[in-house]
């Protein structure tokens, strides 16, 4: 998603009413663990590092010009956007599986050697929306579709890694509900193994990895989908951004 695309989005969630949606019953302050995804969720990106690695990783390790059309990146996991092109340009897996550990490698090395580079932008309300939850005593993870080491890199540049004790990354799961089993394995690990676990994201693909998991989700739309593409999806709650969501929760103990 472009920079002006997305300062849009924000501009028209900050100019109206916040938009919440929250199924009835569900306490959405009050689950012990949370898994939240990174990149339209809790940041933007206005460079294209992250982007631009994907077709330098395949050039310099395979000598292919990748090509991302028809491909979907929003929601998908950092191999199973290399899987879907390769198979979008019918590349004999032959050719290309023996070296996606390499291509994967190479993008981890090329975004931290850019890293002063980044320009990175916090989502409304992240700040103020990890605090409340760690003063609830929730345990707060990552589940995205990053590699594990581009992940964990966005999060120290925005300087909100400190918040995060654990996270579900991509690096063995190209399938987005696999890595969020793993990320919930490791929140329950954590807070036992009856413990509550929510995911946050901001695409239909986090709200489809959870319910294949069992699990609610916040959903977001500070990202790719409005709001009302969201609520197709039947998220246990909607909001137009983590601060609409905030400011809701301080109104309410008020």
């Amino acid at each position: 998603m472009s920079s002006t695309t997305i300062d849009t989005v924000l501009a028209q969630a900050a100019a109206g009413p916040p938009s919440i949606y929250i199924q009835e019953g569900f306490l959405w302050n009050q689950q012990d663990a949370y898994l939240f995804d990174i990149d339209g969720t809790l940041l933007r990106s206005r460079d294209r590092i992250h982007y631009e690695s994907f077709f330098e990783s395949v050039r310099a390790v395979m000598g292919h010009e990748l090509v991302l059309d028809g491909v979907t990146l929003s929601g998908n996991t950092d191999p199973g956007i290399l899987y879907d092109a390769f198979r979008l340009a019918e590349l004999d897996p032959e050719h290309w599986q023996p070296m996606l550990a390499d291509v994967l490698e190479h993008m981890r090395t090329t975004v931290a050697a850019q890293r002063a580079q980044m320009n990175l932008q916090k989502m409304p309300g992240v700040d103020e929306m990890l605090a409340y939850l760690h003063s609830k005593g929730a345990a707060l993870g990552i589940g995205t579709g990053n590699l594990e080491s581009i992940g964990w890199l966005k999060l120290e540049v925005l300087g909100v890694r400190h918040w995060f004790t654990f996270g579900g990354f991509a690096d063995n799961f190209p399938v987005r509900a696999d890595m969020i089993a793993d990320a919930a394995k490791q929140a329950r690990n954590l807070k036992g193994a009856d413990a509550t676990v929510c995911v946050v994201g901001d695409t239909p693909f986090d709200i489809k990895a959870a319910k294949a998991n069992q699990l609610p989700t916040i959903a977001v739309a500070t990202g790719h989908y409005s709001f009302e593409e969201l609520m197709q999806h039947q998220p246990e709650v909607c909001v137009s951004t983590l601060a609409a969501l905030q400011a809701q929760a301080v109104k309410t103990t008020l």
